[in-house]
């Protein structure tokens, strides 16, 4: 019997999968228990169409992910920090005040998650910050650290 897996099934198979199984197994185990349903005309075509709706989903977020990086290129924000004798920041400027920064100054949202300094910011300067904004999807921006 051709079923539809609901649910990842450890040694069977996972979520959204096809797969043939015996008659018993099937009746009495997996749709029993609600983790695969039969493999019919109806069944498919959900599937199809959940299938299709996330690839569009899939789609759409990698456009804006694109168009947020054509924003960001060559861009700067300017960070204002407090710092002690000799130009040294009391503490660090951090991933997340970049992406508040980007925040207020561009208007696109990211997450602090996706900001990756090359190195630490301790000092008043110009660093650059890779924004990854979708797998394949990258952007750098510098960051101007300045007297508050």
């Amino acid at each position: 019997m051709k079923v539809i897996f609901t649910q990842d099934v450890k040694g069977s198979g996972k979520k959204g999968e096809v797969k043939e199984v015996s008659d018993g197994y099937a009746r009495n185990f997996l749709i029993g228990k609600g983790l695969a349903v039969e493999a019919n005309a109806k069944n498919m075509s959900e599937l199809a169409g959940k299938k299709s709706s996330e690839q569009h989903k899939a789609d759409v977020a990698k456009q804006e992910a694109i168009d947020a990086a054509a924003k960001l290129k060559g861009k700067t924000v300017e960070i204002k920090a407090k710092a002690g004798q000799g130009g040294k920041l009391f503490g660090a400027v951090t991933a997340g005040h970049v992406a508040d920064a980007i925040l207020s100054q561009l208007g696109i949202k990211t997450d602090k998650k996706k900001v990756a300094l090359a190195s630490e910011i301790k000092a008043f300067g110009t660093y650059s910050a890779e924004i990854r904004l979708h797998p394949g999807v990258t952007e750098t921006v510098n960051v101007k650290v300045v007297e508050e």
